[in-house]
């Protein structure tokens, strides 16, 4: 079992990845297209990078435009496109959590391998109801906000189940699993249930010791680097600003340098015996 076909995001890039072939065929440029279809050559760009969405009507005329005239072709791709702009999961939690964050998560339930770099906290995905919930409080003074940040978390750790065979390598920094979150029961909690997901045969938990000093990954900050099934499609990096937030990058040149670097701090990071040998050093202290 794959990330699941029904998936809007799924479709969408596969659609995306159709049209801008079905172009390249056609002998046309955005310019070209948006000209034939009275559009702005933006418009065009967007559809392609799928910042907006595509209209049925829109969709069979541009693959008209585009000489796909075979019935069954047209048909799977206006299906396809149906199923592009159906609702998920996240859209309910779209007002909660914002644009960015919920598009950013539509693009991770479609990955095929999630790579992530974190300084300051664990990342979401690998963390407990206990540990998520102090590390939202001191931002969130609405209980209600709090529980709906954290049952959104847990919907998200969704894909992590080794049936979705979805790859996920991790590398945390020392202070990362140092830092006492929510207390020392919340914090041993979180340690042992850490060590049962790095366990699965789909996840790679590594961690870089304060003993290797400043690295590539003290300059760049927290990230995160998805790599999605097929040739066609572009890597998508999420990177976090303090105070600001998380903002998306799927420029070539840009997502590469990340990508590089993640496999760098993975050469710094120590081996799995010294995670585990940290993680049982922290729960004895703890108790």
């Amino acid at each position: 079992m794959t990330v699941p076909e029904h998936n809007p995001v799924v479709q969408q890039r596969r659609l995306r990845a159709e049209l801008r072939k079905a172009r390249d065929q056609a002998e046309l440029t955005q310019a070209q297209v948006a000209e034939e279809m009275d559009w702005s050559v933006s418009k065009v760009i967007r559809i392609e990078t799928g910042a907006v969405g595509l209209s049925i009507t829109d969709l069979r005329a541009l693959l008209q435009l585009y000489g796909v005239v075979d019935r069954a072709a047209v048909n799977e791709l206006v299906e396809v496109g149906k199923a592009s702009r159906k609702r998920a999961w996240w859209d309910s939690y779209r007002e909660l959590v914002g644009d960015v964050v919920a598009r950013f998560i539509g693009l991770e339930s479609s990955a095929s391998l999630v790579r992530q770099y974190d300084s300051g906290v664990l990342p979401g995905l690998l963390q407990t109801p206990g540990y998520a919930r102090a590390t939202l409080s001191p931002f969130n003074t609405d209980q209600e906000v709090i529980d709906k940040k954290v049952e959104f978390r847990g919907k998200r750790q969704e894909i992590l189940k080794p049936h979705y065979r979805v790859k996920f390598h991790f590398v945390l920094e020392e202070t990362v699993l140092r830092r006492v979150v929510g207390g020392p029961a919340v914090m041993k909690e979180q340690l042992e249930w850490l060590r049962e997901l790095r366990r699965q045969p789909n996840i790679s938990i590594k961690m870089i010791p304060f003993s290797v000093g400043v690295h590539v990954g003290v300059g760049l900050g927290s990230f995160v680097v998805l790599e999605f099934p097929g040739d066609e499609q572009d890597h998508i990096a999420a990177v976090e600003h303090s105070g600001v937030g998380v903002s998306l990058q799927d420029d070539p040149e840009q997502v590469s340098k990340y990508v590089e670097a993640f496999l760098q701090l993975e050469d710094l990071a120590g081996t799995p015996d010294e995670l585990d040998s940290l993680i049982d050093t922290l729960i004895r202290e703890l108790q």
